[in-house]
Order: C-alpha cells, then sequence, then structure tokens
C-alpha cells in the first residue's frame, strides 16, 4: 500500500503546481499572467525529462466516464479528491470485483454465442455463423476457440469465391472486414498482456487519461497532459490501451476540450489545447484502423474536423490538415472520412485552403487527390461539383501570380483525376466560366512561358474535348489561334499537346477550321509531320483531315506544297499505326478532289498501299473503309490507275467499295 500511497501523494502535488499556475494566468495582472505562462512551459519540459513516471498498480480498471457517476466537479482553486488514498484504494479493490464479476457474466454470453455459432456452421448458414462469432468475441477477447471457429468461416469463404466468382466483391468485402477483426484483436491481446505485466507504457497511458479526466481544469492543464499523452504513446499498443480505456470518450466529453475544439472559448491556451488534441488524434490513428474508424464514427468528431479547417488560427488548420492527411494516405482512411464527414463542407474548406495561399495549399490539394482516387467521393459529389470546385479552380486561373503559379501544376492534375466520373467530366466541359478562365490562362502561360502549368493544362483541355460541348464551340476560334502560335515552340511537349487539341477543337468548329487554314496550318503541319513522333503524327494527321475534309483551300495547299502525296503515302505504310493510316487515307482522298492530283500519282505505289488496307483485317473497320473510298476516288479521278488495279486483282474489292463510295 505504501507505494500507491506515494504516487497518489505525488500526483496530488502536481495537482497543487497546476492549481497554483491557474490563479496566476487568471489574474489580472499582466506580468503575473506572463510569469504564469513561463513556469507552465517549464513544468511541462521537466514532466517530458523525468525518466520514470510514477506508477499506479491497477487491475485493468478502466476509466468511467459516465457523467452521471461522476463526483461533483470540485469548486474554486482547490482541487483535491474527496477521499483519502486509503479510500481511493479501498474502491479500487471494488471495482476490481465489480469487473470479475460483469467478466464471468460475458464469459456465460460468448459461450452461448459460440454454441450457437457451432450449430450455425453445421448446417451451412456460414455468414450467420461468423456473425456469431464475431459477437462471442465482442464479449470475451481471450477465447481462443472462437478464434478458430472464425478462420474456419474465413475458408468457407475462400471457397464460395472458388466455387462462385461473381461474388467475389462481397467475399472481399467480407474478407477485409475479418482481418480488420483480426488485427484488432491482436492488438487489444498484447495491450492487455502488458496492462497485466505493470509494463510501464501501459500504466502510464492509463494515469495520464485518468488525470486528463478531471473536470473543469483550465485549457493549459489539459494542453500539458495531451502532450504527455502523445510522447507516451509511441507504438500500437499504446495506441489501443488509449482505446480500450475509454481515451476517446474522456477527452471529447470533456468541457472545456468540447468549447475549445468548436472555438468559442476565450481562455488562455484555447488555440494550443485545439492543436495538442488534433496532434494526439493523429498518434492515435496513425497506422490503426480500429482507433481511425472509432474516431472517425463519433458525431462530435466529424463536427470537428471539418469545421477546424476553417479556424482562423492558420496552425490550427494546418494541424487540421496534417490529421485529414493521415486519413487519405489508405483506402480504408479514404472510406472512413467519405462515409462520416460532411464532403460538401470539406471540399468547400479544402479549396478556402487552397484559393488563401496561407502555405496550407499543397497539403490540402494533396488531400483532395487522394481523395479523387475514390469513385464513391466523386460520385457524392456530382450535384455540388461546379460550385465548390470548378468556380474557384475558374477563378484561380484567371488571376495567376507569380506567387500562386506553384499550386496550378496539382491543382490541375487533382481536377484531371476527378473527371474520370462521367457526370464531372460533361458538367466541366460544359462550364462556359470554365473554358474562358482556359482561355486566359493559356495566353498568360504562352507569353510568360511558364512550361508547369501550360503543359498539365492543354492536357485537361484535351481531355475535356473529347465529346462535343457549346462551350468549347464558342470558344474554339480563340483556342485554335493560341494552339497555332505554340506549334512554334521548342518543346515538343508542348507542340504534341498543341496539336491534340487543335485535333480535338477544329472538328467542333467549322469557323475554327477556316481561321486555323487562313493561319496557314496546312504547312506547319507538312513541317512538323517530317519529323514528328508517334503521337504528334497521330494529332498532326487527324487536325490535317479535318482542314481537307471543310476547306478546298487547305486540299490546294497541301497537293500544291506536296505534289505526288509523298508524306501521305508514307503514313499509309506498314510501319504506321491504324489510326494514322485511316486519316491518310482519308486526307489523302479528300485531296484527290483537286485537279490533277490523282494523275500526279500515276507510276507510285499508291494503289498497291490503298489496297492493302482495304482488303486488310484492321481493328479498325474505319482503316478498310476509308482506304476504299480513296481507293474507289483515285480509279474515278484517274481511269488509268485501273490497270494497275487489274495487274493486283483488285476489281472485286473495288466493287465492294463503290457501295461505300455511293
Amino acid at each position: 500500500m505504501t507505494k500507491e500511497f506515494e504516487d497518489f501523494e505525488s500526483f496530488l502535488k502536481n495537482v497543487d503546481e497546476i492549481s497554483d499556475l491557474v490563479k496566476e494566468l487568471n489574474s489580472s495582472d499582466v506580468t503575473s499572467q506572463q510569469r504564469a505562462v513561463e513556469k507552465a512551459d517549464c513544468y511541462i519540459a521537466a514532466l517530458k525529462e523525468k525518466e520514470e513516471p510514477c506508477k499506479t498498480l491497477l487491475n485493468r480498471t478502466v476509466i468511467n466516464t459516465n457523467p452521471s457517476q461522476r463526483a461533483p466537479a470540485p469548486t474554486g482553486s482547490q482541487n483535491y479528491p474527496s477521499s483519502s488514498a486509503d479510500n481511493f484504494m479501498k474502491i479500487m479493490e471494488n471495482d476490481a470485483e465489480d469487473r470479475h464479476k460483469r467478466r464471468q457474466m460475458k464469459q456465460e454470453k460468448a459461450n452461448a454465442l459460440k454454441e450457437k455459432g457451432n450449430v450455425a456452421y453445421a448446417q451451412g448458414e456460414y455468414e450467420t455463423a461468423v456473425k456469431l462469432y464475431s459477437d462471442g468475441l465482442d464479449e470475451r477477447r481471450d477465447m481462443q476457440p472462437l478464434y478458430t471457429n472464425r478462420a474456419q468461416s474465413r475458408m468457407c469463404y475462400q471457397k464460395i469465391l472458388e466455387i462462385e466468382p461473381g461474388r467475389e466483391k462481397m467475399v472481399k468485402d467480407y474478407l477485409t472486414q475479418v482481418d480488420f477483426e483480426e488485427e484488432r484483436e491482436c492488438q487489444e491481446s498484447k495491450a492487455w498482456e502488458e496492462f497485466d505485466k505493470e509494463e510501464e507504457k501501459a500504466t502510464t497511458v492509463l494515469q495520464l487519461l485518468k488525470k486528463l479526466d478531471r473536470p473543469n481544469q483550465f485549457p493549459l492543464y489539459y494542453c500539458g497532459g495531451l502532450k504527455l499523452l502523445s510522447h507516451a504513446i509511441t507504438d500500437c499498443t499504446g495506441q489501443t490501451l488509449f482505446r480500450l480505456n475509454n481515451g476517446f470518450s474522456i477527452i471529447q466529453t470533456n468541457d472545456t476540450v468540447r468549447s475549445c475544439l468548436l472555438q468559442k472559448s476565450t481562455a488562455p491556451g484555447a488555440e494550443e489545447l485545439c492543436m495538442s488534441v488534433l496532434k494526439l488524434w493523429r498518434v492515435i490513428c496513425d497506422g490503426n484502423d480500429e482507433n481511425q474508424k472509432m474516431l472517425m464514427r463519433c458525431p462530435a468528431s466529424k463536427e470537428y474536423i471539418v469545421d477546424l479547417l476553417a479556424s482562423g488560427m492558420a496552425a490550427v488548420r494546418r494541424e487540421c490538415l496534417a490529421f485529414l492527411s493521415l486519413y487519405s494516405q489508405t483506402p480504408h482512411g479514404r472510406r472512413l472520412a467519405i462515409e462520416n464527414l460532411n464532403l460538401h463542407m470539406l471540399v468547400g474548406n479544402l479549396m478556402a485552403c487552397v484559393s488563401t495561399q496561407s502555405q496550407l495549399e499543397t497539403t490540402a490539394l494533396t488531400i483532395l487527390d487522394n481523395f479523387a482516387t475514390e469513385n464513391k467521393f466523386c460520385l457524392q459529389l456530382r450535384d455540388t461539383f461546379k460550385t465548390l470546385i470548378v468556380l474557384p479552380f475558374a477563378s484561380l486561373l484567371r488571376n495567376i501570380t507569380t506567387s500562386n503559379q506553384h499550386i496550378f501544376p496539382s491543382l490541375i492534375s487533382t481536377i484531371g483525376h476527378m473527371t474520370g466520373d462521367d457526370a464531372i467530366h460533361k458538367e466541366v466541359a460544359n462550364c462556359q466560366e470554365c473554358w474562358q478562365a482556359f482561355l486566359i490562362a493559356m495566353e498568360w502561360c504562352t507569353h510568360c512561358e511558364y512550361r508547369e502549368i501550360l503543359y498539365p493544362l492543354l492536357g485537361l483541355m484535351i481531355n475535356l474535348s473529347g465529346n462535343s460541348s457549346t462551350a468549347i464551340q464558342e470558344h474554339a476560334v480563340p483556342i485554335s489561334g493560341v494552339c497555332l502560335v505554340l506549334l512554334s515552340d521548342t518543346d515538343g511537349g508542348i507542340i504534341t499537346r498543341a496539336t491534340g487539341l487543335l485535333s480535338k477543337v477544329l472538328p467542333q468548329s467549322p469557323a475554327a477550321t477556316e481561321d486555323a487554314v487562313q493561319r496557314g496550318v496546312v504547312g506547319t503541319m507538312r513541317r512538323l509531320l517530317k519529323g514528328s513522333g508517334m503521337t504528334t503524327t497521330k494529332y498532326l494527321i487527324k487536325t490535317l483531315t479535318v482542314c481537307t475534309a471543310i476547306s478546298q483551300t487547305a486540299q490546294e495547299e497541301w497537293v500544291k506544297c506536296d505534289k505526288r502525296l509523298y508524306t501521305l503515302r508514307r503514313l499509309l505504310g506498314p510501319s504506321s499505326e491504324e489510326a494514322v493510316a485511316g486519316n491518310a487515307a482519308l486526307c489523302l482522298g479528300h485531296c484527290l478532289g483537286v485537279q490533277g492530283a490523282a494523275s500526279s500519282l500515276l507510276g507510285t505505289d499508291t494503289v498497291l498501299l490503298l489496297l492493302r488496307h482495304a482488303a486488310g483485317d484492321a481493328k479498325r473497320s474505319a482503316v478498310q473503309q476509308n482506304a476504299a473510298i480513296a481507293l474507289g476516288k483515285l480509279c474515278r479521278a484517274e481511269p488509268r490507275h485501273m490497270a494497275k488495279l487489274r495487274e493486283l486483282h483488285g476489281l472485286e474489292i473495288l466493287h465492294s467499295c463503290m457501295k461505300l463510295i455511293t
């Protein structure tokens, strides 16, 4: 009893010191307040440096957090307990006896659940058996037969997957839950072992939680305790002991802590207390799936986490972002956040962090980008995506400066990931404000030569312009104009993406196509086709095909600069991709309408090249069709090509092609 009494006396001494500090902090004298703050810092530092925190030998006594059973709060500055040390230990012994009785009751209930589970298992009702075994484990964590039985259910579900592969998602989800449960049970078993052995870290966590359970203290009191607790929890065992000893409830039901987290307290240390809670949450949830689940499913926590992102205190926002970043890094954490948080407020606050340039934008964008990988996240944002993300994004694009330009590569990438959702893709593609902002940003980046923004921006625009939209059509002329300027760039990547955007925008606007032809796009295409890579060539030939389909001027210019259509014939060769060959054949067919073009091809391998594609078994039927049409036009425009066609036994193919031409 002596050791326990000494520890208890030490605890009371600490309470006296803290009470004195609280008196000085509450003083009207500014000098006294400042002196108290310095003393508090020294006191907290001294606690951290102690090599051996006091130990109280307890028998797994869980702190009672039921307000109805809590002793009345002390008044004034005398924060002494109402009972003596002997009475205190007697209460602890009585509590241990009560726990023994409760343990016996749980044992009986667990046995009954196990027996029911065995019956269900024998009858082939595996889902029921698994649930009963799991419920039994909730009653008694140390019943080994329950673990064994549930493992046999795991094998049954794996067998189901072999027999019925169509149930893969259901089985996978179940087995994931089994993995989480087994991990949790293993953690708790190890934690109880260390507790029973009276390991220092086990008793330290319990001691600190008991001190933090004292009501009506000033913020600095709890702040110091939370900091010590964060340092004491160094591994999974510490995290588990925190959970098993009602740590979540102790902190979140504390009126002082709650007032600070709700940002309603003006007491000294309120901001620091907010930060201490967020840091502790990060410590106890890092790598611990069960703690993540318990915290995220607490109604109060869900409110604090979202609201603190909009705090007027930058340091609090930073800690809140660090905590959310932890959840965003794993599928389990992301799903918990998506299922429990107010996503609309969360995303709005994250975008506010990005827009305000408060040195928090990088973390906020990383969180958004991680969440964007979850389909459910995008699904829930469909109705408000334009308001929450697109319009703020467009506003930022219209106001790029040297101070905020660093955020755009990540921001554009995040928006691109979210447009993987069909509804969101359509929303952004049809947004007038967005395309206006795109154009402004393109022009700014072109003049400033800021490639880090321009390159991903062009990629996003290519992605969005895959389908026709009114917004694209209305901005097609100025956008294609900027793209033509970029075709003279020294950066091959910029040229490729500018060409890609042209190939998507021009088909949607005859006006933009005619404007591009007048600006000399045909000559530019020919120049670039001489030495471009595979992707650029694909975009270039498609752009040229669009121009020659709409504009006779484009046809005439091409024939004039390449009289024997050598470039197009080269792209019909066996080394070209089907898409390139198909567009080359289509473009050649367009150019055969120019007088003398077909005659200039006499003596070349044009008939052979076209016949190979028309008679081939290309995966894309459009390739065969384009080649057949071009072959028919060639023979119609210049009948002398028929001799070569007969020589190659291609008349049958030509006859079938004429149906396509008609």
